[in-house]
């Protein structure tokens, strides 16, 4: 049994004034993509300059307008990235890098050494609030940890002074969910004061899940509070960094949004130490579905994976939200069959809002295909294989006839696992389309009867087929080509089958279109039924095929 008692719970917060449960998101927030720095300072093989630039690069085109490059104090790697950036002039005039720096005295000097060319700088500093670092780490009192912040303020306020861009300062109280609540906005207000922001030249105060240590609710609630006993806080840019140790950053995040916080730091699908930062590409997807813009240009899916993977060289799990291969796939029959009837309904009402289930988005607005959509196995059920025919192939099958042809490809899914939409349809045309014994259909001649007073009926029919490879023929009189054919084979075939329904459609527009048309047949002397399909440019062609098809799967039988 799991020792559950060496933990114990969190504190938690009496802030029975919380509003931000009856808000909603209604915007982007400022995005700051921390990929460069806390991703890859978590990847097993962080990335050389030449992917770092590329990365850059990269984030600039999908939007981002803070990016934070990493820690150039500390890193001759990061050093050099940084310069590259500056003196290849990479760095838009709307975008703002971002370094992280302790607050000492050296790295400062370095950290200002290393943007000098740049326009506009987000400079990043942080120190550890928390009752525990207090206690284990630093030995320090509360008064102590705040003159560390204060101090540091004080020396990026005295550099500033001579450097030649704009300086943003951003301040972190570093496992702020550690911290008491009173005590962290306390630090950040004496951060506040003493850089002095104003409406033009903000702060940044940016309070991280640097641990993830409560549920969404009890995070949203100390932003709320935050928010709401921050100094100035008309001058202050409220940033949260959540990370997802409880699997719950993406949540965190959104709360964070409705509690008041104006912007997000995260990285690409979430990577980051221990399980990651909070996945940003997952909450604008995820606004994105809601009808607001995220304003990231996220419309690409598979190119930001591709450089994603490549740099990062870690993979995207096939269930990861949007991106993951099999995110749009529906295995389950009821599924499918659910997914075909959205598609279709859409179709026929000519909706411009999307609405289908089992799919909060249409793939293709993200650059995904709809091939993926449908897997076929041994789950898959009558819905998911007529889909199959009707979205790959255009064969839009009778309902009566999904079953009918789901066991045909459910059999084959039993002994071999999935079944590709290739496999399908030869087996249809195996199955329906190619089934031409013992009756092989040739030719048809119709005429038109509707002048011979005497006949009660309007259309003869001449038949050439092959029975077993002999070549024959009949000649038979009916209500139409269809009718005819049938009372023809009812008299020459020693068989009574009934057609108890038929559907026709076009597979394809256009002056060479074919059609499709289906048969349902009843053999009346043992009660089997199955249906037929028949392939020609004419019609009435098509409709005899199909009544050979269904004749020869009956005999069959």
């Amino acid at each position: 049994m799991l020792n559950y008692k060496r933990y114990q719970r969190n504190p938690v917060e009496n802030f029975p004034e919380r509003t931000w449960p009856n808000n909603q998101i209604e915007k982007a927030p400022i995005w700051c993509s921390v990929d460069l720095r806390d991703g890859n300072q978590a990847l097993i093989d962080p990335m050389v300059v030449s992917e770092k630039i590329e990365m850059f690069e990269y984030l600039v085109k999908l939007g981002f307008k803070d990016i934070e490059i990493g820690f150039p104090a500390a890193s001759q790697i990061e050093f050099d990235f940084l310069r590259q950036l500056v003196d290849r002039k990479l760095i838009p005039d709307d975008v703002r890098v971002q370094v992280l720096t302790q607050c000492r005295t050296e790295l400062l000097d370095r950290t200002f050494e290393s943007i000098q060319g740049c326009k506009e700088v987000i400079v990043h500093i942080y120190n550890s609030t928390s009752t525990l670092q207090r206690d284990v780490v630093f030995g320090m009192d509360k008064e102590q940890i705040k003159q560390i912040a204060i101090d540091g303020t004080n020396m990026v306020k005295e550099r500033a002074k001579n450097f030649d861009g704009k300086i943003l300062l951003e301040y972190s109280p570093e496992s702020f969910t550690g911290t008491e609540l009173d005590y962290a906005v306390d630090v950040c207000n004496a951060v506040i004061d003493t850089w002095g922001p104003t409406p033009d030249n903000p702060i940044i105060i940016n309070l991280p899940s640097t641990v993830e240590m409560t549920t969404p609710n009890v995070f949203a609630d100390r932003i709320e509070w935050a928010s709401s006993h921050l100094h100035n806080r008309d001058c202050v840019i409220l940033s949260v960094h959540p990370h997802n140790d409880r699997g719950e950053g993406v949540a965190t995040a959104e709360l964070s949004l409705l509690a008041g916080a104006d912007r997000i730091e995260g990285t690409l699908f979430g990577n980051g130490e221990r399980t990651g930062n909070v996945d940003i590409c997952n909450i604008a997807y995820n606004m994105f579905s809601q009808g607001i813009n995220p304003e990231l240009e996220l419309d690409n899916v598979n190119e930001i994976i591709e450089i994603y993977e490549r740099c990062c060289k870690i993979p995207i799990h096939p269930r990861h939200p949007y991106a993951g291969k099999l995110v749009f796939t529906a295995f389950s029959g009821s599924h499918q069959d659910a997914i075909n009837k959205g598609v279709k309904a859409m179709r026929d009402r000519n909706s411009e809002i999307w609405q289908v289930p089992y799919l909060p988005i249409d793939p293709a607005d993200i650059g995904r295909e709809y091939e993926p959509i449908v897997r076929i196995n041994s789950q898959s059920g009558k819905g998911g294989v007529a889909f199959v025919m009707d979205t790959y192939f255009g064969f839009k099958l009778p309902k009566g006839m999904h079953r009918e042809f789901a066991d045909v490809i459910q059999a084959i899914s039993e002994k071999q696992g999935e079944v590709s939409p290739e496999t399908i349809m030869e087996k249809f045309r195996e199955e329906y389309l190619l089934k031409k014994s013992p009756y092989h259909f040739r030719k048809l001649k119709v005429d038109d009867m509707s002048d011979e007073t005497d006949s009660e009926f309007d259309t003869r029919v001449q038949v050439s087929y092959d029975f077993d490879g002999k070549e024959m023929s009949f000649t038979s009189v009916g209500n139409g080509p269809i009718d005819a054919v049938k009372r023809g084979i009812i008299e020459n075939f020693d068989m009574e089958i009934k057609i108890l329904d038929y559907e026709e459609h076009a597979l394809q527009s256009g002056a060479n279109a074919q059609a499709a048309a289906y048969i349902h047949m009843l053999d009346v002397a043992t009660g089997n039924v199955t249906y037929g399909v028949g392939v020609s440019s004419n019609i009435t062609r098509a409709s005899v095929r199909a009544i050979f098809s269904a004749l020869n799967r009956l005999k069959q039988r």
